[in-house]
């Protein structure tokens, strides 16, 4: 489907429909799904330039699968990576390997990409703002924001350099520590998930094979088989690089040393190599795990999205994979409200869908930071829907309990010379027919907002209607027509 134009809206008194705080990867995601919809945005980012760093490393195949709609996957599978096994270290001999994913998983017609993939973050974010600046957009960077004022119809966000902009919608998209979150008056609450100090860094480092996740446990522990604690060191090879992450929990109180002379002593201290083996620090943090979700993901023109509005444990990779999901899931419904073809109340759902996700995806990667839970078909995503939404609408009785249904993923698959992912990608919503059934003229909806096709019978969607959201999820199944344009109107398709 052809880009649609940018048809800016913003009016004398307004610098712009949507303003996005925060250019990580959830701020780039609903930047550039905005910009393919011609929706006039603005993305603003405190820093002088993109972040530098690998920390959320690891894409998940439901990411993977919006990624490809929205252009980059090409470019992201071209340098990413599988997870490559833990080898276990002792006393400068290795010891075991395990895995920390299974990767014996095949493409299968309805989920194509079934293995997580691991890329440093700041290639994703690369990706995607190559994506934004060919849409038409852009980041404007050193643009802090200080002050937020909201009313009925705008938002006004004043900056640390004394200019303001007013918008109708704020998105949050800065972080753990959103000042957007703060200024909102949202308050968030969680827990500490481990009490222990964590460093991450992006090291070049000689001496270790880039086949493996080396990991040399704590010096306390009993056995190479022991859970790693304080003293754990970790060097996990990044794709596309020479770059090793460099993960190392402290006990609590400790002061950790970010320098490149500091990260040549722990790495000497806690496994055989020398401290010359450690070449460059390309960035550095440190963290304390945490859960914490906010209390809402929406205040008046105010919304919180990724980070700002849930803070999870890096086990698991869930916290970018969950960010990402967040945009894609606003990002049609900010284009539909401001296109006046839904009304504003459309925007409550993303709160009424996405917040209980997120809490599900916090819990979930505490238990697996604890060992409580293992990675596999639960942290890829593919399983995660909205049934319980508002705008699920399933109008067919006595389902197989296995059967798709409203609210769920669409499955790819290749039928009737049609890829339904390729069918789906785009603003668009899709009118999908499965069998011999056909549609009255009435029930066919009519606008250029769907696409209409028409595949043979697939076990993967069983016969009947399927109206496809924008986002790649059922948002409305019958077994006939009957109802569906009734639900259109709804949600403001055209026409209807």
């Amino acid at each position: 489907m052809a880009i649609p134009p940018p048809a800016p809206r913003a009016g004398a008194d307004l610098d712009t429909d949507v303003l996005i705080v925060g250019a990580g990867p959830t701020g780039l995601t609903l930047a550039a799904d905005l910009a393919r919809r011609g929706v006039d945005a603005r993305l603003v980012e405190r820093a002088d330039a993109l972040f530098p760093g690998s920390r959320g490393k690891g894409l998940q195949p439901r990411t993977l699968e919006v990624l490809e709609d929205l252009g980059v996957l090409a470019e992201i599978r071209a340098v990413a990576g599988r997870y490559p096994a833990n080898l276990f270290w002792r006393d400068g001999e290795p010891q075991r390997t395990s895995r920390m994913y299974d990767e014996t998983a095949e493409p299968s017609e309805a989920e194509p990409y079934p293995v997580t993939l691991m890329l440093p973050q700041w290639r994703t974010q690369q990706a995607l703002h190559r994506r934004l600046c060919e849409l038409g957009g852009a980041v404007e960077f050193d643009r802090e924001l200080v002050a937020l004022r909201q009313d009925a119809d705008t938002v006004t966000a004043r900056f640390a350099d004394g200019t303001a902009l007013r918008a109708r919608y704020l998105v949050a998209c800065d972080g753990g520590r959103s000042t957007v979150r703060r200024l909102a008056g949202v308050e968030m609450s969680g827990e500490t998930v481990d009490p222990d100090l964590m460093m991450v860094a992006d090291v070049t480092v000689t001496g270790l094979d880039r086949d493996h996740w080396h990991v040399f446990p704590s010096a306390d522990a009993s056995s190479a088989d022991a859970v790693p604690g304080a003293g754990l060191l970790a060097l996990c090879p990044l794709p596309g690089g020479e770059q090793f992450q460099l993960v190392a929990q402290f006990a609590e109180g400790t002061q950790l040393d970010l320098t490149l002379d500091g990260i040549r002593r722990l790495v000497a201290r806690r496994s055989h190599l020398g401290r010359e083996s450690v070449v460059a620090v390309g960035w550095a943090s440190e963290f304390r795990p945490r859960a914490a979700l906010a209390e809402r993901f929406r205040t008046g023109r105010v919304l919180l999205a990724g980070d700002a509005a849930h803070v999870h444990s890096p086990a698991g990779a869930q916290g970018l994979n969950t960010s990402i999901q967040d945009a894609y899931n606003l990002g049609w419904k900010l284009g539909s409200v401001l296109a006046d073809a839904a009304a504003d109340s459309l925007l409550d759902t993303y709160e009424e869908e996405r917040r209980p996700n997120a809490a599900r995806m916090l819990e979930l990667s505490t238990r697996v930071h604890r060992g409580e839970a293992r990675r596999g078909r639960a942290t890829q995503q593919l399983d995660l829907g909205y049934r319980e939404s508002s705008l699920a609408a399933e109008t067919r009785a006595d389902l197989d309990p296995q059967a798709l249904r409203a609210g769920d993923r669409a499955p790819d698959g290749r039928h009737g010379g049609v890829r339904l992912f390729d069918a789906f990608a785009g603003p668009q919503w899709t009118l999908l027919t499965v069998g011999p059934l056909g549609l009255s003229a009435d029930e066919a909806l009519g606008g250029a907002d769907v696409r209409r096709i028409r595949i043979p019978s697939y076990q993967a969607y069983g016969d009947g209607v399927f109206l496809v959201r924008p986002d790649g999820y059922v948002g409305w199944a019958g077994a006939t027509g009957q109802g569906l344009s009734e639900y259109a109107a709804r949600v403001g398709l055209s026409g209807h």
